[in-house]
């Protein structure tokens, strides 16, 4: 999984009036978590923008001085009116420990059902899987070239030996919803099979009765 730099300091005090203070020069309080004991930093808020604005998902290493953390984003808090980022919480990484974290999921081919007029519904857009920090993948990708209308791809489709999926077997990722676009079309082929039917008896029939004249 691609990560992403973040550098910070350390904070030396962790009560509201500094805390305060370091939103108003721009920066974000931050909390680590998952090592002996909890590591309070704070960075520039322009620094988390390829974190946060991203439908992607990182590592992050976060570099205080000379001392550097692997970590996952666990939480954030945003302003109720101006969005801006006010406290982020992060989960320290360990190569001998898993994680769990939210994948997102990529759809890739052109679907038989949505060419014939089906309509394609993303039921997922992330799935939360538990793996070890080596074996974090950057998306999932799931081929939806041979759905048919009506067809769906479940959790237990997408197995992996790196990972496991923290959803049920039976929850949809994505699938093939029928159209009203797509019940015009069968009807409109239904309708074309019965005229063409009916032709070709209405011919048989002339030259039956042609023959007989004869």
């Amino acid at each position: 999984m691609k990560s992403i730099t973040i550098n910070g300091s350390k904070r030396e005090s962790v009560g509201k009036k500094a805390t305060k203070a370091l939103r108003n020069a721009g920066q974000v309080p931050c909390v680590l978590y998952g090592g002996d004991q909890p590591v309070h930093f704070s960075a520039a808020e322009l620094a988390f923008s390829k974190l946060v604005y991203t439908p992607n998902a990182h590592t992050v290493v976060i570099a205080l001085g000379d001392t550097s953390y692997n970590a996952v984003l666990q939480d954030i808090q945003f302003h109720p009116v101006t969005e801006n980022i006010l406290h982020i919480d992060f989960y320290q990484l360990f190569d001998d420990k898993e994680i769990a974290m939210d994948i997102p999921v990529v759809l890739t081919g052109n679907s038989v059902g949505v060419r014939a007029g089906g309509v394609l519904r993303r039921n997922r857009r992330k799935l939360r899987i538990k793996a070890l920090p080596t074996n974090l993948p950057d998306n999932i990708v799931v081929d939806i070239s041979k759905l048919k209308i009506g067809n769906k791809v479940y959790v237990s489709e997408l197995e992996n030996d790196g990972f496991k999926f923290l959803h049920t077997d039976n929850t949809v990722v994505c699938q093939i919803k029928q159209s009203r676009v797509s019940v015009d079309i069968e009807d409109d082929e239904d309708e074309e099979g019965a005229e063409g039917a009916e032709g070709a008896a209405a011919e048989g029939g002339a030259e039956g009765a042609a023959t007989t004249e004869a």
